[in-house]
């Protein structure tokens, strides 16, 4: 049974930062992709940024800039350090974790991160 666990959400001012990590375990398999997707109060949860093996990355056009991933190695864990925060990118954050290519995969439990002054 493979988990997610997300950590590093939290309440900070409009131009902070904050690191969200995220940890899957219970596969002996290294994931393909793993990614964060966010979702905010009366909207669909959408793409923010995801890693797939070999390191390509993908973000959403409005975190371009300010929001990084990395993965640990082989390790699967993955990361998404956010600077520069604005209101707008208040939302439930979810990591998401892909076996294989072209499998929905796993999610996590979801960390609240909140921007606001």
């Amino acid at each position: 049974q493979v988990q997610l666990v997300e950590s590093g959400g939290g309440l900070v001012q409009p131009g902070g930062s904050l690191r969200l990590s995220c940890v899957a375990s219970g596969s002996v398999f290294s994931m393909f992709g793993m990614g964060w997707y966010r979702q905010a109060p009366g909207k669909q949860r959408e793409l923010v940024a995801r890693i797939i093996a070999g390191g390509s990355t993908n973000y959403d056009d409005t975190v371009k800039g300010r929001f990084t991933i990395a993965r640990d190695g082989g390790e699967n864990t993955v990361y998404l350090q956010m600077n520069n925060l604005k209101p707008e990118d208040t939302a439930v954050y979810y990591c998401n974790a892909v076996p294989f290519p072209g499998t929905e995969g796993y999610w996590g439990q979801g960390t609240q991160v909140t921007v606001s002054s």
